[in-house]
């Protein structure tokens, strides 16, 4: 079987078309390595870029965007609704075929040990490749963001996992890790109060929300969903507040099952769903599982996949088409 490698980069651009083609580009000369997706948000300003391959070439692949991010991206001037940590914020090596995770965490290791090296940008590891408990989710580890990474690198509990804890002004920090397939997936709210999506986020997020009882005890509210991680956001390009959603397991929660979580609760507010959007790729299942909730009945592929997209509203914000958004017809 031949050995198959996702990873999906986020960078922090989604604004500058010529940092962003460079950035592709730097992808698109290595061998053996296919880029499947290029997806920039200016409100976020982030860009979401998905390719594969054989390992070696997905590990050159991760490491030329690296190295072509630090030469073109100053986090010194970057502003964006995302959180983030460095010019490349985010680097998962996601098993597809014939690897295991625990070589994804290795390949992980490898690129971020090269980065460092050759770069000089501190590296942190999360997910399946994390060697401290609590790196394991990525929040815990970006918390503080780029503003806040000089401090948190005087911290000894947050020495880089690779590099020394240098602040690196222009191109902060890296996560890399190996986790599963991840959804980004964002729900559209007629509304533009980003309080209102932020806190639908809030309910339906697995870890919840914390609070305090009558007697000032702090006390932990869980979320709604299991396997979901959530804030909110303002999409100024269109005038909305969105509840950005990363489904870390979709077999566990799928996108339907988010979709209507969030419309119970923006209907409690005052408020509706009117949509949602895929970011980067999605795998045929998913979108399978909605079409047979939403028909109530088995159908052919087709038929279950475009029912998903109409009762999910995924073309609200921009044409949602199945051959460049379904990973298993991507590859």
């Amino acid at each position: 079987m031949t050995q198959l490698v996702e990873c999906v980069p986020n960078f922090s651009e989604g604004r500058d078309e010529n940092i962003i083609t460079a950035i592709a580009e730097s992808i698109r000369r290595v061998r053996g390595v296919k880029l499947l997706s290029v997806e920039p948000d200016k409100d976020y300003n982030r860009c979401v870029v998905t390719f594969v391959g054989e390992p070696d070439g997905v590990k050159e692949a991760a490491f030329q965007s690296t190295k072509t991010a630090a030469k073109m991206i100053n986090m010194r001037t970057h502003k964006g609704e995302h959180p983030r940590m460095g010019a490349t914020d985010v680097v998962p090596f996601i098993p597809i075929s014939g690897v295991s995770m625990q070589e994804c965490a290795t390949f992980a290791n490898e690129y971020g040990q090269r980065v460092a090296g050759e770069l000089g940008i501190p590296i942190f590891l999360y997910e399946e490749a994390a060697r401290i408990p609590e790196r394991r989710n990525l929040a815990n580890v970006r918390k503080g963001e780029y503003e806040g990474l000089a401090e948190k690198l005087k911290d000894p509990h947050w020495k880089p996992d690779y590099g020394d804890p240098v602040f690196n002004e222009r191109s902060g920090a890296t996560i890399t890790g190996a986790r599963v397939f991840l959804i980004a997936y964002n729900v559209n709210l007629k509304t533009n109060s980003k309080e209102i999506a932020h806190t639908i986020a809030l309910t339906i997020r697995e870890s919840g929300r914390t609070t305090r009882d009558a007697a000032g005890n702090s006390v932990k509210i869980p979320g709604t969903l299991k396997s979901v991680k959530a804030m909110g956001v303002l999409l100024e390009r269109a005038n909305i507040a969105q509840v950005s959603i990363n489904l870390t397991n979709f077999a566990v929660t799928p996108p339907h099952v988010a979709f209507e979580e969030v419309k119970k609760h923006a209907l409690q507010l005052g408020t509706e769903v009117t949509g949602s959007e895929v970011v980067g790729l999605i795998p045929k299942d998913a979108l399978r599982m909605a079409g047979s909730f939403y028909l109530g009945a088995s159908a052919d592929e087709a038929t279950l996949i475009q029912t998903a997209i109409d009762r999910l509203g995924l073309s609200q914000l921009d044409p949602f088409e199945p051959a460049k958004k379904i990973i298993e017809y991507m590859i």
